[in-house]
């Protein structure tokens, strides 16, 4: 990380400086918790279980479009990686033909 900057010396920039941290909090836990709900549909991907990808998928779609919307991730990386879990996801053998 890089060093620490001067402290701010008026008003606003000392309020914009205790939003920064603030927001970057609030940010860095929802941005966590969209990874390990991605983490979780390659999971049931790789476990070749489609029941348990599609659950799955339906709640990584919630946190990608909540991160969106919030700001955290931009709209186009949301729906980009909704893209390709549901291709993927898709992509699976039906339960009842294997």
């Amino acid at each position: 990380m890089p060093a620490k900057a001067r402290p701010k010396k008026n008003l606003s920039a000392m309020k914009r400086a205790r939003q920064a941290v603030k927001r970057n909090l609030r940010n860095t836990s929802v941005l966590s918790s969209v990874k390990t709900v991605l983490k979780k549909v390659e999971e049931a991907i790789a476990s070749g279980n489609r029941e348990d990808a599609g659950k799955a998928l339906l709640r990584a779609v919630t946190a990608l479009n909540k991160a969106a919307s919030k700001g955290v991730i931009h709209d186009n990386t949301a729906s980009r990686k909704i893209s390709r879990l549901t291709k993927k996801v898709n992509a699976l053998p039906a339960a009842g033909a294997a």
